[in-house]
């Protein structure tokens, strides 16, 4: 058998390579399909329409990557950087302000008191001073956000007597008080620095877990912090304490107030403390000279006149402390002792007895028979009243209470036209004593209306009521002197935009001629205040290069005056 011929051989060979080259061209190509699976990016399909690759939706669709990144799993869409920003602001005042919570106060002495301070966020900022129980004091000393509390917690009851006991301690007080301050507020700003830094810290670590942001909010908080205080410092205003705003005197509620004993125990420590002021004020105005040409007679017969005490407790301190002062031989008080006149006031009046001089009193509209009644009982109390007319203190004097009993204010029984016919009588009186050779010097009323018809029978007549000083010489010759409030208005008083002041005068009259040489005007800053003036007036006869002038009130000749029955 013969085998094939070379055509045939040629042909098949041609036939194997395009077989093979058909092979390799099919795996290329399933190599090539299997790679673009294997790499392929998945495509972005829309609703309604075809898949579409990223590379060929162009600017329509978003590379997957890119809104992976902008997404958040469970919130949607992530923030901008404003909201950002804003978040973390929050999270810095916030962490700042349980830090400062966190800090607590810082507890430091104050001169004699203890106390407390704190910083505290408030938008007006200002400092606010509590003193349980009488309320707090709130002042505007800066504008800024952060308040300073200051709590009086209580005295030091060593300290405290020891500057009751020694007046002259308090001439460096002020030096200490404010180095104490100074040492307080430095350590409150140190421990608050910390506290806001440390406290913000830690609440941004716990929001953001990621120390970079945790140690921005501390900074931020920091920023905050040194921007408020630059703020208070640029608006701060020294002024401020002596505008204070009051509130909560006498108002709060009996839990917070305290028991009766300690009440009493600090109102006691205030008045006597107010007492010291006249004495020590009465000291610095004698060693100044600064009086005018007037000086008063050692053998002088000085008057106290006071009025309108309306059941001020510290008025009888005041009073004490102006006696031993001013060496008091007698006491006139032109009434509205009381309040409302009742028995249960009456236990009020018993440091009468301890005040070192006579005490000469009429009834004002405040005070009642019952009141009148228990004075009269008392050892070195004059109760006047009727135009009755005795010597005290080396002074002939004549008084008669308040026709009227209007404590509520409610009615006014006869108003002016009794309290003049009261006046009439008190005249009368007084001409009767005159003609009994015993002529008064000295006449006293409560109401200004019934000491003005005593003109032409009398040189000096006293009268209250009016809770404001008024002095004149009437047409006959009688001078006027009208007395303010020695107590301040009395409790009544804290319901007024500003506490009344306290009012009394010392009258400087002549043993022979007793007639009036001169007066001091003790006033004296009301409930809380501790400020003091004293103004010396002289009558116009009496002022330097005066003319002198006749007498008006001439003495009666004869024998020495003997006393009224």
């Amino acid at each position: 058998m013969t085998g094939p011929s070379e055509p045939s051989r040629h042909h098949r060979l041609r036939a194997l390579a395009g077989r093979a080259a058909a092979g390799l061209r099919t795996a290329a190509s399933r190599t090539a399909r299997f790679r673009a699976a294997r790499f392929r990016t998945p495509r972005f399909r829309t609703a309604g329409s075809r898949a579409e690759h990223p590379r060929t939706a162009g600017s329509r669709a978003e590379h997957p990557r890119t809104a992976r990144s902008r997404e958040i799993p469970g919130l949607g869409a992530a923030p901008g950087p404003w909201a950002r920003a804003g978040g973390l602001v929050v999270v810095a005042l916030l962490g700042a302000w349980l830090g400062l919570l966190a800090v607590g106060s810082v507890h430091t002495r104050v001169g004699p008191m203890e106390t407390s301070m704190t910083l505290r966020p408030d938008l007006s900022g200002g400092t606010r001073i509590n003193v349980s129980p009488l309320g707090a004091l709130d002042l505007d000393s800066h504008t800024a956000p952060l308040r300073l509390d200051v709590d009086v917690e209580q005295l030091d009851p060593a300290r405290s007597t020891a500057l009751v006991e020694h007046p002259e301690r308090l001439s460096g007080l002020g030096d200490e008080v404010a180095s104490d301050v100074v040492d307080g507020t430095t350590e409150l700003a140190l421990r608050s620095v910390t506290a806001v830094i440390a406290g913000a810290t830690a609440l941004g670590l716990a929001v953001y877990r990621r120390p970079r942001r945790a140690l921005a909010a501390g900074g931020l908080a920091l920023a905050l912090l040194a921007s408020s205080s630059v703020v208070a410092l640029a608006t701060w205003n020294p002024k401020s304490v002596l505008e204070p705003r009051f509130s909560g005197l006498l108002t709060s509620a009996p839990s917070l107030v305290g028991n009766a004993r300690s009440i009493v125990t600090e109102f006691d420590v205030y008045q006597q403390e107010l007492a010291r002021l006249v004495t020590n004020v009465t000291k610095l105005y004698d060693a100044t000279s600064t009086l005018p040409a007037y000086r008063p007679d050692p053998g002088s017969i000085r008057v106290l006149h006071v009025s309108d005490l309306h059941l001020n407790p510290a008025a009888w301190h005041i009073i004490a402390s102006l006696v031993e002062q001013y060496r008091i031989d007698v006491i006139v008080d032109s009434g509205d002792t009381m309040d409302h006149g009742t028995g249960a006031e009456n236990a009020y009046l018993d440091p009468i007895e301890d005040l070192g001089a006579p005490y000469v009193w009429v009834r004002g509209n405040h005070d009642s028979r019952i009141t009148q009644s228990y004075l009269a009982r008392m050892r070195n109390v004059t109760v006047l009243d009727e135009g009755r007319a005795v010597t005290v203190g080396g002074l002939r004097i004549a008084g008669t209470g308040d026709p009227q009993f209007t404590p509520d204010r409610s009615a006014v029984r006869g108003g002016a036209a009794a309290e003049r016919l009261a006046g009439i009588r008190l005249a009368s009186a007084i001409r009767d004593q005159a003609r009994a050779g015993t002529p008064v010097d000295l006449a006293v009323a409560h109401n200004p209306d019934a000491a003005r018809e005593t003109d032409g029978t009398v040189p000096l007549v006293l009268a209250g009521h009016l809770h404001r000083r008024q002095v004149e010489v009437m047409k006959l010759g009688t001078r006027l002197k009208v007395e303010g409030s020695t107590g301040g208005g009395g409790l009544r008083a804290v319901q007024n935009d500003k506490p009344e002041k306290v009012r009394a005068s010392v009258l400087y009259l002549d043993r022979s001629t007793k007639r009036l040489q001169a007066w001091d005007e003790i006033t004296l800053g009301g409930l809380g205040l501790t400020t003091a003036e004293v103004g010396r007036h002289l009558p116009e006869e009496n002022r330097p290069g005066a003319k002198p002038s006749p007498d008006p009130f001439p003495k009666p000749s004869g024998g020495p005056r003997s006393p009224a029955p």
